[in-house]
């Protein structure tokens, strides 16, 4: 004996865990843009994941603005930030030690060792390398 269901109302059919992710990852955003401070996306979440049907979910997000389209966001890893810091470190020291032999160079007679190549090329390399290899490289959702 089959039993025949009738087609439920979109807001009244069960929602899942992957439902209620989605609600708590644009719970996150709202939270991220500001949107709604942090008590009230603990109380939004939590109801969220107490939701038996997707249209108490809708109701959860939907005073929302919706979320804003374009470029995904770019995230950045701590690699990405240890090479632009160890970069930066490195210009400055190349760049010290190269004025710093440049004014010793117009002001000294005779011949100034370049010793300034030593401090830029070696750990330039490196990190040129490092870069090439991806260490600093951002991703994309």
């Amino acid at each position: 004996m089959c039993a025949v269901t009738e087609a439920l109302p979109p807001d009244q059919v069960r929602a899942s865990d992957v439902d209620r992710k989605a609600v708590e990852e644009r719970l996150h955003r709202a939270h991220a843009d500001g949107e709604i401070d942090l008590a009230e996306f603990d109380i939004r979440v939590r109801n969220a994941w107490q939701a038996k049907n997707r249209g108490e979910l809708a109701r959860i997000v939907a005073d929302l603005p919706p979320v804003r389209s374009g470029k995904p966001p770019v995230k950045r890893s701590g690699g990405y930030v240890a090479m632009r810091v160890l970069t930066a470190i490195w210009l400055s020291l190349t760049v010290v030690n190269l004025v710093i032999w440049a004014l010793l160079w117009l002001t000294v007679d005779g011949y100034v060792y370049p010793w300034w190549v030593w401090v830029a090329v070696p750990p330039g390399s490196v990190l040129g390398v490092l870069w090439w290899l991806g260490v600093g490289r951002s991703q994309r959702d």
